[in-house]
């Protein structure tokens, strides 16, 4: 097949902003759209997992999300966490937010317009399974099969997480390189599969994950945009979409009642819960990965 042997980087105008993407794989095979989650960039989708997805014949397409990677970021925007979690709290009206998960889903669907691909089977992770949750919603017409991976409905009581973990992952990083690595292994610890977590390899994403793109802040506006954005539980619903949900019982920062209350939603929804999954996709749990996500990217 052409195109297998190397990632091809572009950049795509999408919904007024410039999305870093890269695709991998045979443009006549079925597209497959990957979506990171929390101030992770498309490099976070492992090149080794990606080739695998596209030798099984998809075209695969991943992307840095805006606030994020190389793609937009949305520097100077006001962003104010305490404002919207205690309107959350009281009922009342949302303030103003830099954008919303469905700028982010536009985004994507902006993507495949420029890609010129009319359908595809989007699959997210954390985030980005609410991101491609919000796609299936918006544009139903776009999604071939929709994946979801260690992710959650948007419904509060439905997005917990174990002791520590959550105000571990917002407290702030050291900004130097070396400090930064470490501070991030550790917290990686808390919510990474515990039998497989490696520090060495660990260590090694956060570095090249700080040299292609250090920046932060955009943590904070990605972070709003999942609060504000509300439950999707009635749009879900809804869907009339094959559905494969996926999560990992020993995911401490998504915990597994996320991924329940996603499959249990969705109608039709077929769930799969492994019992050595965090919240990340490690290496040795890709034969169950693979084979489940290509099953469904056959439909």
């Amino acid at each position: 097949m052409t195109g297998l042997k190397t990632f091809i980087q572009g950049f795509a105008p999408c919904n007024g902003i410039d999305i870093c993407y890269e695709t991998l794989g045979d443009r006549s095979d079925s597209a497959v759209l990957l979506v990171m989650g929390l101030g992770a960039q498309l490099t976070a989708w492992d090149e080794d997992l990606c080739r695998a997805l596209a030798e099984s014949g998809r075209f695969v397409i991943r992307y840095d999300n805006r606030d994020c990677g190389l793609s937009t970021k949305f520097d100077g925007q006001y962003a104010d966490m305490g404002a919207v979690m205690q309107a959350l709290k009281d009922g009342t009206p949302m303030p103003a937010v830099p954008y919303l998960l469905s700028d982010m889903a536009a985004d994507g669907i902006a993507l495949l317009d420029f890609l010129q691909i009319e359908r595809a089977h989007i699959i997210g992770a954390s985030l980005g399974g609410m991101i491609v949750q919000t796609m299936a919603i918006n544009f139903p017409a776009r999604v071939t099969t929709l994946t979801s991976v260690m992710s959650t409905t948007g419904e509060r009581d439905f997005y917990t997480s174990g002791p520590g973990v959550r105000q571990r992952l917002s407290t702030p990083a050291p900004a130097d390189r070396e400090g930064h690595i470490a501070a991030m292994v550790e917290t990686r610890s808390m919510y990474s599969s515990p039998k497989y977590f490696d520090p060495a390899h660990a260590a090694k994403i956060v570095g090249d994950a700080y040299d292609r793109s250090y920046y932060p802040v955009g943590i904070l506006r990605q972070s709003l945009a999942i609060q504000a954005s509300g439950s999707r539980e009635v749009g879900l619903r809804e869907l009339k979409i094959p559905t494969l949900v996926i999560h990992g019982r020993a995911d401490t920062l998504i915990e597994m009642n996320g991924g329940l209350r996603t499959a249990e939603v969705i109608d039709g929804a077929n769930l799969l819960l492994l019992n050595d999954m965090g919240h990340d996709m490690p290496r040795q749990l890709w034969p169950l990965l693979l084979a489940a996500v290509i099953t469904q990217t056959s439909c």
